[in-house]
């Protein structure tokens, strides 16, 4: 099966009580996701939320619309390998994506990496875009208070503030202020109710093979000087910013991000290898790596992709999705200093043997 042929799978993340069961069961009423399978995966001998997506598609397994609602208590690897048998046996009715709604307290990256790199599922599912909601009333103080929560919102394709009918205008503005100091390439939607376009599920994420033509938005966004005080927080926030290193973006909760381009073609083996060294080094640090490569003798460029230690299959496009032919590569980091962050800026440059622009 071609990476294309895949089926995607759509993360849904975000803290306990971001809305996140909410969001899905209404999501789930329309028609565009009838050929959705969904897993729910809860915290607790006892699960509930199911239930209320059940009340939406069904109170059965195999739904009449070709859904499968189901909890995943044990491993996300046999989840995916049982759904897939069981349409290949004729148990279930064939589906087109599937929805993973995970705990409040999940990596993210545990379960891109789970559909990259294990051989039970790799061939037959696909990383899709990674949802996270985020609680409109509570944000703030949870993004305070857990590492897991800046974790999601930082490696979100797409980001949801829920509940925005229950918290006040000025307060849904400084979150979402906030959360584009952490992940100021995510596209933000408001929901009330959770109410919002299928799209939020349905768009894939971008470099994906749907969706290449956003990834040079989604770079020049990331690329982008945070909107306050050039290093993520209100002026006057006291917090101790690490000054001096050029295009080093760094926000308050300890997300930073660098942006590189190079003019001239480089050799795909050894940006191979320093990207496999580097995210071995600091992968936990290195939440995600993303960009576009002018590969030497080619006349299309390539997409790299890596979150964390897992490297994507590099992927070739059939041609540049704008004018810019330049190699450029986006770092998200969180806990790095910005002085090692431009270090690997120049490790880079010395690897590939050119000077690195700004994007």
């Amino acid at each position: 099966m071609t990476a294309a042929a895949a089926i995607p799978v759509t993360v849904l993340t975000g803290f306990l009580g971001a809305g996140k069961t909410t969001l899905l069961a209404r999501l789930l009423a329309r028609p565009e996701l009838a050929g959705a399978a969904v897993l729910i995966n809860e915290v607790g001998e006892i699960a509930l939320d199911h239930h209320l997506v059940r009340e939406v598609r069904g109170d059965v397994v195999v739904l009449g619309s070709g859904c499968v609602c189901c909890t995943v208590s044990g491993d996300l690897v046999r989840a995916l390998a049982d759904l897939a048998d069981a349409v290949a046996r004729g148990e279930l009715p064939a589906f087109d994506r599937v929805l993973l709604e995970t705990t409040g307290v999940a990596d993210p990256a545990g379960v891109l990496a789970t559909l990259v790199t294990h051989p039970a599922v790799a061939g037959r599912f696909r990383p899709a875009a990674v949802v996270t909601a985020v609680d409109a009333v509570l944000g703030s103080a949870t993004l305070d208070r857990q590492r897991e929560a800046v974790k999601q919102a930082a490696l979100a394709d797409r980001l949801v503030l829920t509940k925005c009918d229950a918290a006040a205008p000025e307060v849904i503005d400084a979150l979402a202020a906030r959360l584009r100091t952490i992940n100021p390439a995510a596209p933000q939607v408001r929901a009330i109710g959770g109410d919002v376009a299928t799209d939020v599920l349905l768009a894939p994420a971008s470099g994906s093979e749907a969706g290449d033509d956003e990834l040079p938005g989604w770079l020049a966004a990331a690329a982008a000087a945070p909107d306050r005080d050039g290093h993520g927080c209100p002026p006057g926030c006291g917090h101790d910013h690490d000054h001096g290193h050029a295009g080093v973006h760094a926000s308050h909760d300890g997300v930073s991000t660098i942006a590189v381009a190079f003019r001239e073609p480089v050799r795909l083996g050894p940006l191979g290898m320093w990207l496999s060294i580097m995210t071995q080094m600091h992968g936990e640090s290195l939440l995600r790596i993303k960009g576009l490569v002018a590969v030497a003798g080619e006349p299309a460029p390539m997409v790299v992709h890596c979150v964390q230690h897992v490297i994507y299959p590099a992927r070739a496009l059939p041609a540049w999705p704008d004018d810019d032919h330049r190699t450029r590569l986006v770092f998200i980091a969180r806990g790095l200093a910005a002085s090692t962050l431009t270090s690997l800026r120049r490790s880079l440059a010395e690897t590939l043997g050119q000077d690195a622009d700004a994007i």
